[in-house]
């Protein structure tokens, strides 16, 4: 999976583990990669913006 996105397996368990925030354009990689939307995937309750 990460070669298909173009990360490392380090950067997959980061952001499994909520350690790591992706970038917008990976974030759109991974809802294309499986087939859903940002929204469905990532979490986001405002508190950081």
């Amino acid at each position: 999976m990460g070669t298909q996105l173009g990360v490392s397996r380090q950067t997959i368990n980061a952001i499994e583990a909520g350690r790591y925030d992706p970038s917008l354009p990976l974030a759109f990689r991974f809802a294309r990669f499986f087939g859903t939307s940002i929204e469905a995937l990532f979490d986001y309750d405002g508190e950081d913006a």
